[in-house]
């Protein structure tokens, strides 16, 4: 699983402070730390960015550049900012990647030439003009059509990412199953608009707004899930350390076990350690195989 650090992101309050006093120290700091812990992107967050963004954007990817080497993910929905990063950035270990690009016209006009223009990746956000797909039909009709609007503007397939989107499993869980089967099907709509494009998501969006000692347990569990079905990279903290583990290939018996209960499997949960017990019923709330509540690990 390729990894993408999340950390960066204006809505943390030592990094927003960081921004709005151009200060690069902590930004650094952050930036070699998530290097250090193994991602092997950094995404660079501004959220909407309305006021100075693109002299916001120009600043943040120089100010980390100076100091990692590792590509960027440049996440903002402004489009100009978004230009503004991609003009100063400089290709040492990888092409920066916009993310991410809406399949609406308006936004698909304006992004998706700044792919080829810059020789950038793309994210591209299954998010059409209705707003959220509502089911894997929904979210293949919109893959395809970026999909095939990227490839006609000349961008290769292994610069693009698909991100299907990923919903808080207190909010939507259904969601979460619409997500598995469209992931199931993304190959063979690729294999005919855009051979070898990727995918990706915000793996922390599918606990997002549960109690925070549970989060990273959910995030685990449904990256082990959402790769199953095909899921190529995630954007993730950093500094989950188990969550590293899992997506480098050290722990087979936790991904094996969360495969068993995808296959349909019943894994005997008496015989198994409180971690591993964990596991198979954040798998199963995961899948749709029981409601979601904030207490489901204590249940039997």
């Amino acid at each position: 699983m390729i990894l993408i650090g999340e950390n960066l992101n204006i809505m943390v309050k030592k990094i927003g402070r960081s921004i709005k006093e151009k200060n690069p120290k902590p930004i650094q700091e952050l930036a070699l730390a998530e290097a250090e812990a193994g991602v092997d992107y950094i995404d660079i967050n501004l959220g909407p960015a309305r006021k100075g963004g693109g002299e916001l954007m120009e600043w943040m990817v120089k100010t980390v550049q100076e100091v990692v080497d590792l590509p960027l993910y440049l996440d903002t929905s402004n489009v100009s900012a978004i230009e503004a990063g991609l003009k100063v950035y400089k290709d040492k270990q990888g092409k920066a990647v916009i993310n991410s690009i809406m399949c609406r016209p308006e936004r698909m006009e304006a992004q998706i030439p700044m792919a080829t223009k810059y020789n950038a990746g793309m994210v591209a956000l299954l998010w059409g003009p209705e707003g959220m797909p509502r089911d894997a039909a929904e979210r293949g009709a919109l893959a395809a059509e970026i999909l095939q609007r990227a490839a006609e503007a000349g961008v290769a397939g292994e610069d693009i990412w698909v991100d299907p989107i990923i919903t808080p499993v207190n909010v939507q869980q259904n969601q979460l199953l619409e997500c598995n089967r469209f992931m199931s099907e993304l190959d063979m709509i690729a294999e005919v608009v855009a051979p070898g494009c990727k995918s990706t998501c915000g793996l922390s969006n599918v606990s997002n707004g549960v109690p925070r000692h549970l989060r990273p347990i959910l995030n685990r569990t449904y990256m082990i899930i959402i790769e199953k079905f095909g899921m190529k990279s995630c954007i993730v903290d950093a500094f989950d350390k188990d969550l590293h583990e899992i997506a480098r290939g050290r722990r087979p018996e936790i991904t094996a076990l969360v495969h068993q209960v995808v296959d349909g499997h019943e894994p005997d949960i008496e015989n198994l350690d409180k971690e591993a017990r964990d596991y198979v019923k954040t798998a199963k709330v995961l899948l749709g195989h029981s409601l979601y509540t904030d207490s489901w690990l204590k249940q039997r």
